[in-house]
């Protein structure tokens, strides 16, 4: 593996794999560009609207460890191939959506088979780099995979707001192109195909799939039914109790899903509850900027994704730094310092949001990217790295389940935040213009469910107040759970670099050492 990495053929490896997950990045964050016009063109409801979003993000994290486990178990390459294809041609599909009463089953039924082929490709795709490069390489080939990454997650609402000017449906079929190149690319590299047969735990598929399922559908649906409503906590608790089911399963199941020894080792466990907490801030962000420039500054679909090129230019450029910090002292440093950056950075952006002033927003929100690239790709990177080679898939598995659950959730606790401030304001506003109550009630329901219509004219000053106040809160709440984050790191996380992780035999004689992280100096 060392000898092949001064070879052209892992620059190759990398190359495929990070187009074949382009895909899966640009669709976590394209929609929220063009949802205001796939709302009115299809008629979506509200929570409709909010599920065509949530629901790719949950199938993610409901599946993303039976993707893992497959990879390990069927092959990373054959489950990159089958993966994108599904994926592709989910995304096609989803840009066929017929008008009329069945839109909204089919578009969000569509969008969540887009995840689950996500959940297959991506596991598969970041074990082959991870085996491809060996480990004084792999921070760098991490961070330019992650960087990437990152950056088309931000790229996302940028080539919506271009194609959704021509047709919403063309964010989906762009998908399609991408997929062909993936797939050629895979077919030239030939990365290895390794892979160890194993039986498959579908009860403990079916208790994550539940327990993920009802407890994010419970945050989503709180700001529709209320926090009185007796379902809503029946699902939030149902949720949970079917996560420590499936926790307390796996801790006996011969073949698990997935493996929980892999908890035991200090750091993997901490930087997956890291990511798990950022995530919550970092995928909602595009969503609640975009919502933000449209509703509150009145910008279109094009004008509003240009904003995010601000973050994506401190993701990229961090990330990159960060790489290098990793490979030369380990994830600690990189890890505390972004997340106290990313907490700065949304904390000085929710201070300014609501002077609707755009340009003293711009070094806040760079600010906020960077953060967030110094550390999201380090973290992701040294939990995989505590795994041995033929657990890299399952390891991959585990973290990008624990990724999304975050984002999924965060999109649905922000969403619920954001909707119920949002309501306050302008039932008040519309109370101050001399509306009666109930009827100003109604009109704040009326005007939260719609978005901005690209002419700062045509949105009343006070709504456009509104929505940024509301925006403030989301940002704040931001800037707290990167504080979180921040705590976590600094006491959580030890220094050194890592070295290579035993094969599965010495794993299981070591066990117990590995506490130690296998650090240079723990």
């Amino acid at each position: 593996m060392a000898d092949a990495a001064a070879a052209p053929r892992p620059r190759l490896i990398l190359a495929a794999m990070i187009c074949a997950v382009a895909m899966t990045f640009i669709d976590q964050t394209i929609v929220s560009i063009a949802a205001p016009k796939i709302q009115s063109e299809l008629g979506l409801s509200t929570t409709g609207l909010q599920w065509v979003v949530n629901s790719y993000l949950l199938a993610l994290a409901a599946l993303f460890a039976f993707g893992g486990r497959l990879a390990d178990t069927v092959g990373h390459r054959k489950m990159v191939v089958l993966g994108v294809v599904l994926f592709a041609g989910a995304s096609a599909l989803c840009g066929l959506t017929p008008k009329g009463g069945g839109a909204q089953a089919w578009l969000i039924g569509f969008r969540a088979l887009q995840g689950a082929g996500g959940a297959l490709m991506y596991p598969a795709a970041l074990a082959i780099v991870v085996d491809t490069f060996p480990m004084r390489e792999r921070g760098r080939a991490l961070a330019l995979f992650f960087g990437a990454a990152g950056g088309l997650t931000a790229i996302g609402p940028i080539l919506g707001g271009w194609l959704t000017e021509w047709t919403w449906r063309a964010i989906f079929w762009v998908n399609v192109p991408v997929a062909i190149v993936a797939l050629v690319l895979t077919a030239i590299a030939k990365p290895s195909d390794e892979h160890r047969p194993a039986p498959m735990d579908y009860r403990g598929l079916a208790l994550i799939v539940g327990g993920i399922g009802l407890s994010v559908f419970g945050f989503q649906q709180a700001s529709v039914w209320g926090w009185r409503s007796p379902g809503i906590w029946i699902c939030l608790v149902l949720g949970a109790a079917l996560l420590v089911v499936f926790v307390r399963v796996e801790r006996r199941t011969a073949s698990p899903l997935m493996s929980m020894d892999l908890f035991r080792n200090h750091t993997f466990l901490m930087q997956n509850i890291l990511l798990t907490v950022v995530m919550a801030a970092f995928i909602p962000t595009f969503f609640f900027a975009s919502v933000y420039a449209e509703a509150s500054l009145g910008k279109n679909a094009g004008s509003a994704s240009i904003d995010l090129l601000y973050f994506f230019i401190g993701f990229v450029v961090a990330a990159q730094i960060g790489g290098a910090m990793l490979d030369r002292a380990g994830a600690r440093r990189p890890v505390v310092i972004g997340c106290a950056l990313a907490a700065v950075g949304y904390y000085l952006w929710a201070s300014e949001v609501t002077t609707l002033n755009e340009g003293d927003l711009v070094w806040r929100i760079i600010l906020a990217g960077a953060g967030m690239g110094l550390m999201i790709g380090q973290s992701n990177t040294d939990a995989l790295n505590r795994a041995s080679r033929h657990k890299y898939g399952e390891a991959t598995g585990i973290t990008q389940t624990l990724r999304n659950y975050g984002s999924s959730l965060g999109f649905a606790i922000l969403g619920t935040i954001f909707t119920t401030v949002l309501r306050d304001k302008l039932t008040d506003s519309f109370v101050g213009q001399g509306v009666p109550p109930d009827q100003a009630a109604h009109l704040a329901t009326q005007s939260a469910s719609q978005s901005g219509n690209g002419s700062s004219s045509s949105i009343p000053h006070f709504v456009r107040a509104d929505y940024a106040s509301a925006i403030e809160v989301v940002l704040y709440t931001m800037a707290g759970i990167m504080a979180l984050a921040f705590v976590i790191a600094l006491l959580g996380l030890r220094h050194g670099v890592q070295t290579d992780v035993a094969e599965d035999a010495e794993d299981a004689e070591d066990a117990d050492a590995d506490q130690t992280d296998r650090y240079g100096n723990a």
